[in-house]
């Protein structure tokens, strides 16, 4: 660059370097024709088939795992305690859920009814009574698992974008296949014969599920009509907590609550079985001896009022046996004979009984025959004059 008064000006550019690096113009046209023949044998070099690139990958996975380093890692994780212990938890966890599926049994408990029980009442006593802890475990940890994905993963959505991605590459490599190949790609796939369910295994499957569904309709009629007052009891708890949860609880809560108890509660108890037996017996010799204190104290009570609604009962029956006797009394006396004086003294009668009385307090019975034109001896009575006779009596 020059200082002239002028506008500034950039000076040549050199051919070399201050590394001493061949430039274009340095170069003659051998060197040239050099350096494109040594390009153009690199990449010959590089050239390589699908084949012999397939090949070098398996000799080099070959080698490093031929490696000694390789083969220590893989003695130490294959043969050590570590590898012992997943083996052998392993071994455990496939018996223990061979032996959840053998437990499929039909029990030979009965319903109160006299109907059998279908084998999934074994199958979910041996799984909720921790039998088999591993097998237990993670069908817990699987729910768990699936009441958390059902809430927080798409699933449903993850699923018709699958869908929607494997129909469209099918589809994509039918019809490019027909315009470049004139044969479609995804039609050389298809299968000689296409899968179909055996009629046996639809069966089985079938009959499976009847015996499921049949396990919660029997369990709920026998909680329902209190077959065993204990769970019907606690049928009733869970009714009433969920209906208050439900207001302030999301149902994935309220599932994953119920699912950790059904789990958590057999676990519980049998942990503290000793401790919780005895509050139980407890409470049920403190239940009992209320029951039977509020049994005597009802019956106490009943046999005095018993006994005073008895006692009412006779003296009512007294008075009115003694009113009944004043009337009959009364209506019964005799009309006052002219022949004898008046007694001015009061008919006196004791309570309760009938007054006394004598023959001589009664008229004479007619001894003749009715006189013609009357109707009745007491017509006859009333119209003579010798005390009801219509002669004088001798």
């Amino acid at each position: 660059m020059t200082d002239s008064g002028g506008p500034p000006k950039l000076d040549p550019i050199s051919q070399s370097s201050a590394f001493n690096l061949p430039t274009m113009s340095s170069m003659n046209s051998d060197s040239v024709q050099d350096m494109n023949q040594g390009l153009y044998s690199i990449f010959q070099a590089a050239r390589v088939t699908p084949l012999t690139f397939h090949l070098d990958a398996q000799s080099a996975a070959n080698t490093i795992q031929n490696h000694p380093a390789t083969q220590s890692v893989k003695d130490t994780l294959g043969n050590g305690p570590v590898a012992d212990h997943v083996n052998d938890q392993r071994a455990k966890t496939t018996y223990e859920f061979r032996n959840l599926a053998d437990s499929r049994t039909t029990p030979e408990q009965s319903t109160a009814t006299g109907q059998p029980l279908t084998h999934y009442h074994s199958f979910f006593y041996n799984l909720l009574s921790w039998e088999n802890p591993r097998a237990t475990t993670l069908s817990f940890i699987s729910i768990v698992l699936f009441i958390f994905a059902a809430r927080y993963l798409p699933a449903l959505r993850w699923s018709f974008k699958a869908l929607w991605m494997v129909l469209g590459i099918t589809a994509s490599a039918e019809i490019a296949g027909k315009l470049v190949l004139s044969q479609g790609l995804a039609s050389s796939f298809r299968p000689k014969k296409y899968y179909t369910i055996p009629r046996e295994a639809l069966e089985a499957s079938l009959e499976d599920v009847e015996q499921l569904i049949n396990f919660f309709v029997i369990e709920f009629q026998r909680v329902l009509f209190a077959e065993n007052v204990v769970h019907t009891v606690a049928g009733f708890v869970a009714a009433l907590l969920s209906y208050w949860l439900i207001k302030v609880v999301p149902f994935w809560g309220l599932s994953l609550i119920a699912v950790s108890c059904i789990y958590m509660g057999p676990l519980i108890y049998m942990t503290n079985k000793e401790l919780i037996d005895h509050h139980v017996k407890n409470a049920s010799e403190v239940a009992n001896a209320q029951a039977n204190q509020l049994k005597d104290l009802a019956g106490h009570h009943t046999a005095r009022a018993h006994e005073t609604v008895k006692s009412y009962a006779g003296d009512y029956s007294a008075k009115a046996q003694e009113y009944m006797g004043s009337a009959r009394g009364r209506s019964t006396s005799p009309e006052v004979n002219s022949s004898k004086p008046i007694s001015d003294a009061p008919i006196k009668s004791e309570p309760g009984s009938s007054p006394k009385y004598s023959s001589d307090d009664f008229p004479h019975a007619p001894k003749q025959d009715l006189k013609p034109g009357v109707n009745s001896h007491e017509e006859q009575y009333k119209n003579s004059q010798f005390g009801g006779q219509a002669e004088p009596a001798y």
